[in-house]
């Protein structure tokens, strides 16, 4: 039975992704049968009533827990945030609180800062150029219908996923982002991810599994992996190996729109070429924080602090609210909890 309802709804997303009229994904079958299923339709709990989204659309980031838009980030802006990356990467900007993070395997590497090093850049809410695109009108008009008028941007990416050394560290084990975020209720987050070239199986492109969503947060760790794993890569724990899978297939300026409880990651990047994706979630500025002490998210929590002391020297001085506070910024509406 469970893998006949899995199937199921392996086929709406696949029969979703493969219209024309759809919000245009590659989607890549990698396992589970494919059998004829419909749309039951049900309450909208997931996203917010609007006027941006399809019916289509809408009923199904309800069933799948993500949805992908077209072209979404022109290539001006793209080209902008690229340009912004270099210029940090070569440390001719420093904005304050950005963090800059490099593959396990290169760490202790001898190389001159350049995007050849670095794989991440984190926390970039004090750098004008890069958080213009949390600011996106194009951005907002979609964030709105998953968390409501009042938006706080809280945490900012921009990935620069290496070429692999052939230990697999590239890869993104499966997780949660909700994992890492001390904030609920996990419907009023949502995730923008969007593509600055073409991604696919080749170089890492993002896999999900559909549905999982409608789940719970699971318990996260770091894998057990040969060669090694990148500072807070933390994984679940506990999951079904043969679920369904979807690999997104994006090209540059589509973007991805993924709930907080999605099951996701990322595999290696197979080519000699740097694949990159800006991504900031957002989340509802009513969102209450709340203490993660006692449950599955002390580990990261721990981690989280540990990392501040070591850059700051403020060890127990800050609470994990006290970190989401300063990365938090209003992009639109009123500051209310956050």
């Amino acid at each position: 039975m469970d893998s006949e309802c899995g199937a199921s709804r392996l086929r709406v997303v696949l029969g979703h992704l493969q219209r024309p009229s759809a919000t245009a994904v590659v989607a890549h079958l990698t396992s589970g049968a494919i059998t004829p299923a419909s749309f039951h339709p049900q309450q909208f709990q997931y996203t917010k009533d609007n006027n941006v989204l399809s019916l289509e659309q809408r009923r199904f980031y309800e069933e799948n827990g993500f949805l992908v838009i077209r072209n979404l980030v022109s290539d001006a802006d793209i080209e902008r945030f690229r340009n912004e990356f270099e210029r940090i990467c070569r440390k001719e900007v420093k904005p304050p609180g950005l963090q800059l993070m490099r593959d396990v395997t290169i760490a202790k590497s001898e190389y001159n800062p350049s995007e050849k090093v670095v794989t991440k850049v984190q926390d970039f809410q004090e750098d004008k150029e890069l958080f213009r695109y949390c600011t996106l009108p194009q951005i907002l008009k979609y964030v709105q219908c998953f968390t409501g008028p009042n938006i706080m941007a809280m945490h900012t990416m921009l990935i620069n996923k290496p070429p692999d050394t052939g230990k697999k560290t590239s890869r993104h084990p499966l997780h949660q982002d909700l994992h890492y975020f001390p904030f609920r209720p996990s419907n009023n987050i949502v995730c923008a991810w969007t593509a600055m070239e073409h991604i696919d199986r080749n170089n890492g492109c993002l896999v999900v599994l559909p549905g999982t969503h409608k789940g719970t947060l699971k318990p996260h760790d770091y894998p057990q992996w040969e060669g090694g794993v990148n500072i807070m890569f933390h994984g679940i724990q506990d999951y079904d190996e043969n679920s369904e899978r979807v690999h997104l297939v994006m090209e540059k300026g589509d973007t991805v729109f993924f709930h907080p409880l999605l099951i996701h990651g990322s595999g290696q990047n197979k080519t000699q070429g740097f694949r990159k994706a800006i991504s900031c979630h957002f989340a509802d500025a009513n969102c209450q924080y709340i203490d993660v002490k006692g449950t599955s998210q002390e580990n990261i929590e721990k981690e989280i602090l540990s990392l501040a002391d070591k850059l700051y020297g403020i060890k127990d001085t800050v609470s994990m609210k006290d970190i989401w506070q300063f990365r938090a910024r209003l992009v639109k509406g009123q500051r209310i909890n956050l």
